[in-house]
């Protein structure tokens, strides 16, 4: 770890991405922050869907959909890394404080991230967890990598809204998360915020 920088903790976090942040891809994206150590950081870009509804996914995975309430909830681009692989993330559903699904992340403040088929096979026989989030790839950040990135001001930090991810219409994701900031829109963020 650099001695540039204290160290911070952003799992359970949203990185909002700042006004003048022009990557196709991280532009006015808000990443759920599932894991964030010394070694680098891994998130979830919620608010970029896909032309996929999740029904086509469960095909592609030879499943077929047991759940009305998620036949039209898109598959989100969660990132650039692994873009073939499915994430979900979910609310917690564990039995004596472990997850009931393979390959899971628990991530404090009650969500999971599981990477493997048991989850959709939970969902394609009708059961499996309530609120889900389901994107293709990931976004990652090597050791020190994200907080450079905050330092030069590409993104603003904020403690996480599961209300958000699972609720929220997607094309408001991004103004409702700048607002967690205590109201802030973003028209009141220079593109060009530099250091005092």
């Amino acid at each position: 770890m650099s001695a540039d920088f204290a160290p911070i903790n952003l799992t359970n976090h949203f990185l909002i991405a700042m006004p003048g942040l022009s990557d196709e891809l991280f532009g006015r994206s808000v990443v759920f922050m599932c894991e964030h150590s010394e070694r680098g950081a891994l998130g979830l870009v919620i608010n970029k869907p896909s032309d996929i509804l999740l029904p086509r996914l469960f095909e592609k995975v030879d499943l077929r959909m047991g759940r009305d309430d998620l036949a039209k909830l898109p598959v989100f681009q969660g990132g650039p890394v692994q873009t073939e692989r499915g994430f979900v993330l979910h609310e917690a559903v564990s039995g004596e404080g472990e997850s009931v699904y393979a390959s899971t992340l628990s991530i404090p403040g009650g969500l999971e991230m599981t990477t493997s088929k048991d989850v959709l096979e939970a969902m394609a026989s009708g059961a499996g967890p309530r609120r889900v989030f389901v994107s293709l790839g990931y976004a990652s950040w090597g050791q020190g990598q994200l907080e450079s990135e905050i330092t030069e001001n590409s993104w603003l930090t904020v403690e996480a809204d599961p209300n958000l991810i699972f609720d929220a219409p997607v094309e408001e994701r991004y103004e409702r998360a700048m607002s967690l900031l205590g109201g802030l829109q973003p028209w009141m963020l220079s593109p060009d915020a530099g250091h005092a």
